[in-house]
């Protein structure tokens, strides 16, 4: 009798490589620069496609953790509170006389401190639900930097500042080669290491993670401490590229960042997607909205295009699987 050989890995397959979402997402980048650039001659400009990421990338950095909390089957939306309250603080410190290197690295320690106090409650009450807790921190946060500057601006930044939003490195813009940077290390941080890992087990199922010994509460924690540093360094170029900073800053963040994150594939239900299907999501978004933009297309016209792409990035998965499904039963 031969033995048997248990293979670790499947055989690899072309047709399972190819109907993959983030090979969706190319294409449907493909097709939403095609239209661009039909629909305008500014369009197909290096120059200008390179500066655009100035406009958009800012929000991206939220979108590198945010896959973090889906994947876990979670949600935040204090996002954009968190962002308005860092960048609210770093200004009225500043204005106040802090030295704005200090003021700085306040910004990021009260992103990281909003964060772990939404993780904090999510496991501390676990009869509520990530939603609910981090609605009220969001509404939380928010009026914090409302109570702190009212309705003014706050600014007058150093002019050295201006690096962050709007500067470049060799011909790059500085934002696009810090979010290279930081895109870089989350993906290995989910796709490469013992806490990636254990962040999908407990996506896919907490409990028995629970009882495997991973610390799930701990881990939670980390990740939404995660989100509330990075809406804090969205904050620091946020407030660069705007020259000055108000309590309404980062409306809506949270709603962009998520409907990225569900865009590039990661399954609201936990457990599922991959950091690279975010990423295209984030230049799919934002060329989109700029390409649109060029020919004054309304915002509420471009909201109801990223819808029905949420739509399709939703319900394919859901096709595929009904599809295999009635294969098995016939």
């Amino acid at each position: 009798m031969e033995p048997r050989v248990i293979l670790g890995k499947k055989a690899f397959s072309f047709r399972s490589f190819f109907l993959q979402w983030e090979w969706m997402l190319v294409l449907l980048f493909i097709a939403v620069n095609v239209m661009n650039v039909n629909l305008s001659e500014f369009y197909w400009n290096f120059g200008n496609l390179r500066d655009a990421t100035m406009s958009f990338l800012d929000k991206a950095f939220i979108v590198l953790p945010m896959v973090f909390v889906i994947i876990l089957g979670d949600i935040d939306i204090s996002v954009g509170s968190i962002v308005a309250l860092s960048s609210v603080i770093m200004a009225d410190l500043y204005n106040h006389g802090l030295p704005m290197p200090l003021a700085m690295v306040v910004c990021l320690a009260v992103g990281t401190l909003c964060g772990w106090i939404n993780g904090l409650l999510i496991v501390k009450f676990k009869e509520l639900s990530a939603v609910i807790v981090t609605l009220s921190t969001m509404i939380i946060y928010r009026g914090v930097a409302y109570i702190l500057l009212k309705d003014q601006a706050a600014g007058k930044f150093p002019e050295w500042f201006n690096f962050l939003g709007w500067d470049y490195i060799g011909g790059i813009p500085f934002i696009l080669i810090a979010f290279a940077v930081f895109a870089a290390a989350f993906w290995y941080l989910l796709h490469k290491t013992t806490f990636g890992r254990r962040v999908y087990a407990m996506g896919s199922n907490l409990t028995a993670s629970r009882f495997s010994g991973v610390r799930t509460d701990r881990i939670k924690i980390v990740v939404f401490t995660l989100a509330g540093l990075m809406s804090a360094v969205t904050a620091l170029f946020l407030t660069s590229r705007m020259g000055s900073t108000r309590p309404n800053i980062a409306a809506g963040y949270e709603l962009d960042v998520i409907a990225m994150v569900v865009l590039g594939g990661i399954s609201t239900a936990g457990g599922k997607g991959r950091m690279i299907g975010a990423i295209l999501a984030v230049f799919l978004i934002g060329y989109l909205r700029y390409g649109l933009g060029l020919v004054n297309v309304s915002a509420q016209t471009l909201l109801i295009i990223i819808g029905l792409l949420l739509i399709v990035a939703v319900a394919i998965p859901k096709l595929k699987l009904g599809r295999a499904s009635a294969r098995r039963r016939a």
